[in-house]
């Protein structure tokens, strides 16, 4: 298996392409500073996957921005701090604050010459589009949980996203999925029989900081630790 033998990368977005991580340890610093004790990054972030993951399952079909208000509230909640519902819209509305990775816009401009780029991302489609202002690259398609009603894991994002390729004449066989979460991405992208291409980007920290533990390690036909990466090694696998 090479990476020229594919036609379409469908990647994740946040966490993969936008530092979500630091976008939301920033947002939340108003809250943390409230806090009665000093929380690391990681408790932090830990403590937010358990709450997105949950209310994610709950209220599938809730807009993300509008999700994160609530997870923001429970946020308040386990950490004994008094916040308001102005301040819980305003963490949701902080997506369109949250930064690239240094290397995502070149490694896309490059990708974009040789595969068709999609996104399948746990997201409202008008965070996503104030992301992509800052990704520069026009995808050729965007999946997201608004328009599924429901957010990964569940398969039925990813059965959307290969119907709506299926219909433009691309096969599974055609198709890397490229993430960093193994718990919302890697997992469910075996289960389909797709060909799983891991962006690391957590690897000198370790854990899986704001994604949930996946519990057992899927499948990974390609490693890399930064877009960048990625790029480096197409170029060697296609003589660009």
């Amino acid at each position: 298996m090479r990476l020229d033998d594919f036609k379409v990368l469908t990647f994740d977005c946040y966490g993969t392409l936008i530092d979500w991580e630091s976008g939301m340890a920033e947002a939340l610093q108003p809250l943390v500073a409230k806090a009665h004790r000093k929380l690391s990054r990681d408790e932090i972030l830990e403590a937010h996957a358990r709450h997105e993951s949950l209310q994610q399952l709950t209220t599938p079909a809730k807009r993300y921005s509008e999700l994160l208000a609530v997870v923001h509230k429970r946020l308040a909640e386990e950490w004994g701090i008094s916040s308001t519902w102005d301040e819980s819209l305003a963490y949701g509305r902080s997506i369109k604050d949250w930064p690239p990775f240094a290397d995502s816009v070149a490694a896309l401009a490059y990708l974009k010459r040789h595969y068709q780029l999609v996104i399948l991302s746990n997201v409202d489609n008008e965070s996503f589009a104030l992301s992509n202002r800052k990704l520069g690259v026009a995808f050729d398609a965007v999946f997201t949980a608004e328009d599924i009603g429901s957010y990964k894991p569940s398969p039925r994002n990813f059965e959307y996203m290969l119907e709506k390729l299926r219909q433009r004449g691309f096969e599974k066989s055609q198709i890397l999925h490229t993430a960093e979460s193994l718990f919302h991405d890697h997992t469910s992208a075996n289960d389909f029989g797709l060909a799983t291409c891991w962006i690391h980007r957590r690897h000198a920290e370790g854990g899986f900081g704001a994604t949930m533990n996946p519990g057992t390690t899927p499948h990974i036909d390609f490693r890399f630790t930064s877009m960048e990466g990625l790029v480096k090694a197409h170029r060697l696998a296609s003589g660009s």
